[in-house]
Parts: structure tokens; sequence; C-alpha cells
């Protein structure tokens, strides 16, 4: 399976409490939440909705995943996006969670590594990672990432955690599509390409 990450960010590279409801995440003083509420128009709505249809299982950090299950998985759902979600294999990277109650949750334990490396040796399909920051960076510092989406909102917050640490791995990333809507929005959709190359003396 190719793994791809799905990734909602500012301007600034904030990636916390994008979500619906202002105080979701309030880690660190974090005090404004729901920058990404309303933002996109009609076709990235439908871009993101059509992402999460394609995948064949979704991989999520502990955090993002107990949000998801509270929402998506605590009711019968008819929206699409909710019926991709319910109905798909779900795993968690996790040390700490030990009664999943999504239906279809499977917890990895153990070296994470490995269990990601089976799955993406699965045939076919897409295994996608929605938010999930800190796991986010780490399957990208495990070069595990074979495509990253990142949806870009036109707001820059000066708070909050950021999707790329200020100090970490380096990575040139290869653009396969881009797109902006008629909110300012931008998907870019990349291909990791090793390292960059710099400037010599």
């Amino acid at each position: 399976m190719k793994l791809t990450t799905v990734t909602q960010v500012t301007i600034d590279g904030v990636t916390q409490g994008n979500g619906g409801a202002s105080d979701e995440d309030r880690r660190n003083g974090f005090e404004r939440g729901g920058w990404a509420r309303g933002a996109g128009d009609d076709e990235t709505r439908t871009f993101i909705t059509q992402t999460y249809q394609r995948a064949e299982a979704f991989l999520f950090g502990r955090r993002t995943y107990e949000l998801f299950a509270g929402s998506w998985g605590s009711i019968d759902q008819a929206h699409p996006i909710g019926v991709a979600l319910n109905k798909a294999p779900k795993y968690v990277a996790s040390t700490t969670l030990t009664a999943p109650r999504w239906e279809g949750t499977t917890v990895l334990r153990g070296d994470l590594a490995a269990a990601i490396g089976e799955l993406k040796a699965k045939p076919g399909g897409e295994l996608q990672v929605h938010g999930s920051g800190i796991l986010t960076q780490w399957l990208l510092e495990n070069d595990l990432v074979d495509e990253m989406i990142l949806i870009v909102i036109p707001v820059i917050l000066g708070q909050g955690a950021r999707l790329f640490a200020e100090t970490g791995p380096d990575r040139a990333l290869d653009l396969v599509e881009s797109r902006v809507d008629s909110k300012g929005v931008t998907i870019q959709v990349y291909r990791p390409a090793g390292r960059p190359r710099y400037a010599t003396a």
C-alpha cells in the first residue's frame, strides 16, 4: 500500500486545533482552535471527501484517533467521510491505548517501523494518515511516507504545534499536483525525493 499523509496546515505551519471546536486542543496554552472550519470551497471539500473514499486503511496517532473515534466513530454516519472511516481498517500507533472503542481498530505496538512496513507490503490501495502531526513527523524521519497532501489554509496563527519542527531532517519534495480554490485554500501533493541539494562554495 502507498502511505499518504493528509494534513491541514496554516501558512505558518501550524496543525494544532484545526477542527470545529475552539477548545478542541488547548495544549501549551493554545487558544486559536477551529481555524480550518469553513475554509475551502465545494471543490476542496469534494477533493477531501474523495481522498478519504479511496483509502484502503487508515493510520492514526493516538490523539487524532481519539478525536476521530469520538466524532466519526461514535454514531452511524451517512456522510461519505464517515462511511469511509467506519468501513476501512484503522490502525493506531500508541503505547498507551489499551481498549480502542472504534470497531475495526488495531493498536500497533512494539517495532512501529516494522509494523507499518508490513502494512505497506500488502497489495494495492492506500494507507492514509490524517492529521496526526507527531506521527507524520516520525514517518517522514523514517522514510515511510510515499506521498504528502498539504491542505494550506490562508491564515497565520502565530502559536501552536507545527508540522515541521524547528530542527529536524531535511527532505526534498517533488510536486505531483497543486491547486488553489476560490477561498485561497491550496492543495499541494508531494512525493519525498531524498535530501535537498545545497549550494556549494
